[in-house]
């Protein structure tokens, strides 16, 4: 019983740190309305950065906002491949993401960089207060993510930040009333990936390493999280609920990936789990409104046969 509750509340911990990177997949997913594909490249960046300038003796929480920096210098290339040269998204994201690749090689010199013997944001705050390291980071995941969730709360809200929701959901409407598209898009596309990159910032220090690969199926987590955040909460409520959702639906996946991994299932199995928890949460709602629709229609035409009797 008490494994699984330290199961539980890493996994609390790690779905709290990761629903930033949802958040940021949310900028670009709805708001913006594109498939983003730079997000599996933009967290192994984040996190190699981080990595790179904490070994070099660089202080964890300086070394956090220049991998966010550097998040936002990947999504910035995005941004331009689809904005200035009109690529496709989704196939800019994807060259984007495959340069990346060896752009982190080459930031940390190998594959695997490991921070055992580094101070991290979470190690300081578990020797000072005296909480395990899964307590110090959700604890510091919590405050942060509610940092995260406020700005971008207000930042919407604001001339640019509604803008971009504009550009989102009509393009050509936010054009005729003279907003630049195109450099909305690239803003949105910028703050997204920072988002990402600081995520994987964040989850380096707390796993005590940073992989080139550690990014692999990012996307996919972003989707799952906000996904069954909107089948938990639905989609009519505000907006900032509709950021907490994500967080709260990352966490969820994280919880499910958890007992899941408690009751056996092999860890080579969890993204065939991450497909399907994907799938059925987008198929759900769905077939939710289509049974909603047949049930209304017989009711209707129910109805229409007792007044004709």
């Amino acid at each position: 019983m008490t494994g699984l509750l330290l199961s539980l509340q890493g996994a609390v911990a790690q779905g709290i740190i990761w629903g930033i990177m949802a958040l940021g997949v949310y900028i670009t997913f709805r708001i913006l309305d594109i498939a983003d594909m730079t997000v599996d490249g933009s967290f192994a960046t984040g996190g190699a950065v981080c990595a790179v300038c904490i070994v070099g003796g660089m202080n964890p929480v300086l070394a956090v906002l220049l991998a966010m920096v550097a998040g936002c210098v990947c999504g910035f290339i995005t941004g331009l491949l689809i904005t200035k040269f009109e690529i496709p998204a989704i196939l800019a994201g994807i060259l984007t993401q495959i340069g990346l690749y060896s752009i982190n090689l080459r930031i940390m010199g190998r594959s695997n960089l490991p921070l055992m013997q580094s101070d991290t944001v979470f190690k300081s705050v578990s020797e000072l207060t005296g909480l395990s390291a899964a307590q110090a980071s959700l604890i510091v995941g919590a405050l942060i993510v509610v940092l995260v969730i406020v700005v971008l709360y207000w930042f919407f809200g604001t001339e640019i930040g509604s803008a971009i929701r504009a550009t989102g959901n009509n393009e050509r409407m936010a054009s005729a009333l003279s907003v630049n598209t195109k450099t909305t898009k690239i803003i949105a596309i910028m703050i997204a990936n920072g988002l990402v990159a600081f995520s994987g910032a964040l989850v380096t220090q707390s796993q005590g390493y940073a992989d080139v690969k550690m990014g692999v199926g990012a996307i996919v987590i972003g989707l799952a999280s906000i996904v069954i955040g909107e089948v938990l909460f639905g989609n009519k409520r505000g907006f900032k609920l509709r950021l907490s959702s994500i967080v709260i639906g990352s966490i969820v996946y994280r919880v499910i990936i958890a007992i899941v991994l408690r009751m056996g299932m092999q860890t080579d199995d969890l993204k065939l789990l991450s497909a399907i928890l994907v799938g059925v949460s987008l198929a759900l709602p769905v077939m939710m409104a289509k049974r909603k629709q047949v049930n209304l229609y017989k009711k209707l035409t129910g109805k229409e046969v007792d007044k004709n009797a």
